[in-house]
């Protein structure tokens, strides 16, 4: 009984001391406001209407409930266009390497590309990067964009996209 009482004093010493480095190794919303560029490959998954995709986006630097707006727009190589506002979230680990999740509504027109099967559409993705010394981040991101249902056809499309981040400090 000894023995389980220090053994367990000893795993909550090491567990709060871990925990404690790792909390200072984790930063939740402190990147920059930045611009971001990004090219893609449209439908990856179902690759029904594949395309090249391209994006620009702004991502504000100031977060409030630990989610930071942003917006953008997003083209392909067949003439379909989606752009909207949304949130999101960054996570730094070891000030260098940034996840971002976002939810965003939008508008799409399918041009001579995928017909989504509304003019709602809302793109969800997650995302991986590398942060550079100046907080620049280059990174690789996968979405989704359907219409959650709100129209009887719901197709939905995936992209795969790298990015470039550039903070707005560097350019003014």
């Amino acid at each position: 009984m000894k023995r389980l009482a220090l053994l367990s004093a000893l795993l909550c010493a090491v567990l709060l001391t871990t925990s404690e480095r790792a909390a200072a190794q984790v930063a939740l919303n402190e990147t920059p406001a930045v611009i971001s560029g990004g090219v893609g490959w449209y439908d990856i998954v179902q690759q029904d209407d594949q395309a090249v995709d391209f994006r620009l986006e702004y991502r504000h630097g100031e977060d409030f409930l630990w989610l930071k707006p942003w917006g953008g727009i997003e083209a392909t190589s067949d003439g379909s266009v989606w752009g909207g506002i949304g949130v999101l979230m960054d996570i730094t680990f070891f000030d260098t390497v940034v996840l971002t999740g976002s939810i965003a509504p939008g508008l799409y027109e399918d041009g001579d590309g995928k017909d989504l099967g509304s003019v709602f559409e809302i793109r969800s993705q997650v995302e991986l990067g590398y942060q550079f010394e100046n907080q620049s981040r280059l990174a690789v991101s996968f979405s989704h964009t359907s219409n959650a249902s709100v129209a009887d056809d719901n197709p939905g499309v995936e992209v795969l996209n790298l990015y470039y981040h550039l903070p707005l400090d560097v350019l003014f």
